[in-house]
């Protein structure tokens, strides 16, 4: 799959339950390191599955590639001369992938923006729009963009430099929404209404102060991030394309909304851009990938998109949840006492002993952990 190969890395593979998206019922494959994200999510969908589940939907899976146009005297003449022979550049491009065009994609429009001010001088870029179907899409669009290199410089007498696709997939979005009611979200100690209140406290936190934004969106990708690393999809142009999201409106803030309707309910909300494929690349030739989407059971790259969505949302309710009553740590570090009396020296049966002591104290420590293995060992 890569060069200069000297190992494999293992991370767990877990699986997020409870999920009800769009009336249908999944179960989640979840490539991740970090304790207490598959328990959280299985928690918050179980909790919006009594309340009618996750509403998602997608726009179609279109994709950007870059075609950069440099040494211009006439940037706004040149991105006139693209424009008129759009039909050609289109043709041209769809010429790459015959398949691609049989199955319903291809090339459907260009774009040409211009800068005419640069420290390097003017330029246009011109944008292919790739319907690229249940593909990523990467490969597909930057073989077009190099294809219609040579007929954009005869077009504009100008030299083509960079081409190559966009990561801010902003014209493929995936949208998701919840509603959740107040005896829902009810604990012992805080009623719903309270709940209600201080979770929508917490996401105005985070949609005015960058600091707070920045934890509150990785919160989101927890979800996100591992089940596109379960796929064998590119995790790290899922996160560009989100934290541009993100911060399109001027300043950096949240990608979820959450608020409370008329009836008292919570309504939360996220869209970001989110390009997933189910075909080609990793998804296809690593063995857990294409079990990973035998577990989901799905037929499309819009149906993958669907599910990231709602695992995000699902994600940052519950640290919201947490945030807004007892903390983060409570509930992560009980999770992490396993791995706390690893490093401790716990091995074989110890390990779970030692856990189980350090979260019924709630006193996750190493030298707690220590304490409790020299304990047990003198016994």
């Amino acid at each position: 799959m890569i060069e200069n190969v000297v190992g494999t890395f293992e991370l767990p593979m877990g699986v997020a339950a409870n999920f009800t998206i769009n009336g249908m019922d999944y179960i989640i494959p979840m490539v991740v390191e970090e304790p207490s994200i598959i328990a959280a999510a299985s928690f918050m969908a179980r909790i919006v599955r009594g309340c009618g589940g996750f509403m998602a939907d997608v726009t179609e899976p279109l994709m950007r590639a870059q075609v950069q146009v440099v040494g211009l005297s006439d940037p706004y003449g040149a991105r006139l001369k693209i424009l008129s022979e759009r039909t050609r550049i289109i043709e041209a491009a769809n010429a790459c992938d015959k398949v691609l065009v049989e199955l319903g994609g291809g090339c459907r429009d260009i774009e040409v923006h211009v800068f005419p001010d640069t420290p390097g001088g003017a330029m246009a870029v011109m944008h292919l729009i790739v319907d690229v179907r249940d593909a990523m899409g990467a490969n597909t669009v930057n073989t077009m963009a190099e294809r219609v290199a040579p007929l954009i410089e005869e077009l504009t007498g100008g030299t083509v430099r960079l081409r190559i696709l966009s990561n801010l997939a902003d014209l493929r979005l995936a949208r998701c929404r919840v509603v959740v009611t107040p005896a829902a979200l009810a604990t012992k100690d805080i009623t719903g209404e309270d709940m209600i209140d201080r979770m929508v406290g917490a996401y105005q936190f985070a949609a005015i102060d960058p600091y707070r934004a920045a934890t509150h969106n990785k919160g989101i990708m927890n979800g996100i991030d591992p089940l596109i690393v379960a796929t064998g999809n590119d995790w790290r142009a899922i996160e560009a394309g989100a934290h541009v999201w993100a911060v399109r409106k001027g300043h950096y803030t949240s990608l979820t909304t959450w608020e409370k309707d008329a009836n008292g309910c919570l309504v939360g909300t996220l869209e970001l851009p989110m390009a997933v494929g189910i075909v080609g690349g990793a998804t296809k030739t690593h063995p857990l990938a294409k079990l990973a989407l035998r577990i989901l059971n799905i037929h499309s790259a819009a149906e993958l998109a669907r599910i990231c969505v709602a695992l995000g949302l699902a994600q940052n309710m519950a640290a919201m949840r947490a945030l807004a009553t007892e903390g983060i740590q409570r509930g992560h570090m009980a999770l992490h006492a396993r791995n706390i009396a690893i490093v401790a020296g716990a091995a074989g049966m110890e390990i779970e002993a030692v856990a189980k002591q350090l979260a019924a104290a709630h006193d996750v420590r190493v030298e707690r952990a220590r304490d409790l293995l020299a304990e047990l060992r003198g016994k």
